[in-house]
């Protein structure tokens, strides 16, 4: 069943149960037809995702003696959900004997090593915290919490404090609040939201409970955790920054637009100061109930008004568990970093997050704009729709609000309007400001405009740069989102097996933490790389989900690129008035026209396809505005790829000198698949003009560089050209597998080889089984064996890396 739903519900169903298939089965037959369609949110809570599993856990470890259960009890609070690795420090404090584990090692639950205590898996875990009394839980919380004060642990300290509190406290939601403050500055906002659900849960006052309730939802976005952040979303605060954040990776790429737009103006009037989670006090600040802030997260001992006990767990015979307790048994076992981390001190780009640092690392002491930031969401959500009209409007929002707009948003509005000498500019400005350590929104927006001016360096710098900031700062969701843009410098560089490697990792991590748009995107640029290096049913198949998916949520961008990867995959066949067709609507020219990233990819292709056909017309006036824009921004890449449209519309003699100035820009610049093309077109061309010598030598170069980008049918283009001028190609078989087969085959081979199944592969590749044995029959072709053994055989005995 799980094989039917969606690629993304059946990602995000695998990694909210951990991998485990007894799980993962449970939940299937739990789901609503709305969240088997990825409508809704998926649960979050072990009792509602694998309750017949948690069910006979619990009873497997209730059969424990109750020593022995109070142990694993224990141990199970220091790591769920939340981890303190404060075991061992507990069992010291409280002078517990552990001996009693050993029957609980006997019955194979877990073990007791040096590191402490090992559940069997993530599932007895839980069940070991569940199965204990409301009593007992709070009891060893709070012992947990008498031993945590070494430094960096206040915040941990705080949580257990808060999972050992009998009933409502204002004091401690205000050190909750306070120690999810210290928690997102240091990069860990998976415990911060923790931190805050839990302050909710013992808030007395609903409207701040609603709003730590929202903020807790931002923080569980940035920890990756998408369907939490969804479901908290709906119980929280109505909140047009958070909102809008998640249409943009989730939802409606317009509404997505609106929404942010909207709370740049709310921002800007209200100075950035609201009652959302973008406008946060002080840390500890809070408005609930009578108590005054907390400071007891920077010290011992200081007893809040849920009556820490102070005794070894057993000791202290509370009531029996209120309400408050609930929640101690939510949520998943934090992702969070086990160390407190101290990078610079911005969460990743929560919506307008007042605690986040600036957007550069040379000004971490500059105050932070909630406004600008949101701003800078609303220029993506304008990205993605592809209709950069919206830049314009956005850029006139800000103008009219005195909001400093992003480089890249007043950079894509002017070459919307063709001002492209100010679009340069502008867009020169953000792509320098992709310094290590800054804003990783900032960071990609660097990368975006570095794209648009044809720098590719830089763009691979910047967006790797800002996949590392936000690893740093524990913002997963948007290390999907730079490995986004770095597939394009990856493309335009002539690395189409090492872009397709990084997309595939960062196309499973987009749909484990809910970015579904982020996914499209992804698929469109697999789509793209499967048509360079000629695996065409790959590429329809990317191209077809890319697109189906794309065109129901306003998404241009990825349904552009995907038109664009099947129009090069005609174009590379043959089909070139299909070709011609697909691209003429993709590289549509002058001001208000189209989209200049798309744009960029589809003119030159479309000029090589429309000089096949004989129709140039709209062709040779889609050069004029390439050549213009490739003039204006100075890029090498672009004049060079200008100058071999030039020479495809010249007729005969005429072209040769364009070719040679597009080969002598090559030089310069970095595109060396187009460089690769370049010389293959100027190779044809020389044939015809019977130039033979020089001919072989460019198709002979052409040849070697295509068998070095993987891209055979390319290559087979350049040999057929050779034997056309009666000059011997190289061999076509080598005893290297790697030079035999596609990117996508060599992946399935390698795989295969390591003893995979067709099944397991697909899972891996995010691809379907039918897929993965029609590659599987081509390898067996063209490897000339016929069974998976000759295959390991074959590649145990080869070279390959």
């Amino acid at each position: 069943m799980i094989q039917a739903l969606p690629e993304g519900v059946r990602v995000r169903l695998l990694h909210s149960v951990y991998g485990d298939p007894r799980a993962a089965a449970e939940l299937v037959a739990l789901l609503s037809d709305r969240q088997s369609a990825g409508l809704d949110p998926l649960p979050t809570e072990p009792a509602l995702l694998a309750p017949q599993l948690l069910r006979a856990l619990r009873a497997e470890i209730r059969s424990l003696p109750d020593d022995t259960r109070l142990l694993l009890l224990l141990a199970a609070a220091d790591q769920y959900p939340v981890t303190t690795h404060a075991f061992s420090r507990a069992v010291t404090a409280a002078r517990l004997d552990t001996r009693p584990l050993e029957r609980a090692e006997s019955a194979g639950v877990a073990h007791f090593g040096t590191g402490g205590v090992v559940f069997r898996d993530t599932w007895t875990r839980i069940a070991g915290y569940e199965s204990g009394s409301p009593a007992d839980r709070r009891d060893v919380h709070r012992l947990l919490a008498r031993v945590l004060h070494g430094d960096g642990e206040s915040p941990r300290r705080s949580w257990h404090r808060g999972a050992g509190a009998l009933g409502p406290s204002a004091r401690l939601v205000a050190e909750l609040r306070g120690a999810a403050d210290k928690a997102r500055r240091t990069g860990q906002p998976a415990l911060a939201r923790a931190l805050l659900e839990r302050a909710a849960t013992l808030c007395p006052d609903p409207a701040e409970r609603s709003r730590l309730v929202t903020r807790a939802a931002a923080d569980a976005w940035q920890a990756g955790d998408g369907d939490r952040a969804r479901r908290l979303v709906a119980d929280g605060t109505a909140d047009d920054a958070l909102s809008g954040l998640l249409a943009l990776r989730s939802g409606n790429a317009t509404e997505a637009f609106d929404a942010l737009l909207g709370a740049v103006a709310h921002r800007a009037r209200t100075g950035g100061r609201n009652d959302s989670p973008d406008g946060e006090g002080a840390p500890g600040d809070s408005s609930c109930g009578e108590g005054t802030p907390s400071d007891s997260s920077d010290g011992e001992g200081r007893r809040s008004d849920c009556r820490d006990g102070e005794g070894a767990p057993g000791d202290c015979r509370d009531a029996e568990g209120t309400p408050s307790d609930s929640s101690d048994g939510e949520g998943t076992p934090s992702d969070s970093s086990d160390e407190e981390r101290a990078p610079s001190d911005s969460s990743g780009g929560a919506p307008g997050d007042s605690s986040d640092g600036d957007v550069t690392s040379g000004d971490r002491g500059a105050s932070f704009d909630p406004a600008a930031h949101l701003l800078a969401r609303a220029t993506e959500a304008a990205v993605y729709t592809g209709d950069l009209r919206r830049c314009r409007e956005a850029a006139r929002v800000a103008a009219r609000l005195g909001v400093a707009s992003p480089g890249t948003l007043g950079g894509l509005a002017a070459a919307f309007e063709g001002r492209y000498e100010d679009a340069r500019d502008l867009l020169q400005a953000a792509a320098g400001r992709c310094g290590p350590g800054g804003d990783p929104t900032l960071l990609v927006h660097a990368g975006i405009a570095a794209l648009m001016l044809g720098d590719h360096t830089r763009a691979a710098s910047a967006t790797l740069r800002a996949a590392a900031s936000a690893r740093a700062r524990g913002a997963t969701g948007v290390q999907a989102q730079a490995m986004e843009f770095r597939a394009y410098a990856d493309f335009w560089t002539g690395r189409p097996q090492a872009g397709r490697a990084a997309a595939t990792e960062a196309l499973h991590q987009a749909y484990a933490t809910g970015q579904d748009n982020g996914a499209c995107h992804l698929q469109a640029a697999l789509a793209m790389f499967a048509a360079i290096t000629g695996d065409a049913d790959v590429c329809r198949e990317r191209a077809a989900a890319a697109r189906s998916y794309a065109l129901g949520r306003g998404l241009g961008l990825p349904a552009a690129l995907a038109q664009w990867a099947l129009a090069f995959l005609d174009l590379t066949d043959g089909r070139f008035a299909g070709a011609a067709a697909r691209l003429r609507a993709l590289a549509g020219f002058g001001p208000g026209h189209g989209h200049r990233a798309i744009r960029h990819l589809a003119t030159p292709h479309y000029v090589e396809a429309a000089v096949r056909t004989g129709d140039t017309r709209i062709a040779r006036a889609a050069h004029a505005d390439y050549h213009r824009w490739a003039t204006v921004v100075r890029s090498p890449d672009d004049l060079a790829l200008s100058a071999r449209c030039r020479a495809l519309l010249a007729p005969g003699e005429e072209a040769v000198e364009h070719y040679r100035t597009a080969l002598a820009l090559h030089a310069r610049g970095t595109r060396d698949f187009e460089r690769a093309r370049t010389e293959l077109l100027f190779g044809s061309a020389l044939r015809r003009l019977r130039h033979r010598t020089e001919a072989r030598d460019r198709l002979h170069s052409a040849l070697e560089a295509f068998d070095h980008f993987g891209a055979p049918h390319c290559a087979a283009r350049a040999r057929a050209e050779l034997r056309a001028l009666g000059a011997p190609a190289a061999p076509t078989h080598s005893a290297d597998p790697a030079t035999r087969l596609t990117a996508q085959q060599l992946l399935v081979a390698r795989m295969v080889a390591e003893g995979a199944t067709n099944r397991e592969i697909a899972a891996r590749l995010a691809l379907s089984p039918r897929t993965i044995d029609h590659h599987l029959r081509g390898v067996f072709t063209r490897l000339g064996i016929r069974s998976r053994i000759d295959l390991v055989r074959l590649i145990a005995g080869s070279e390959v890396p």
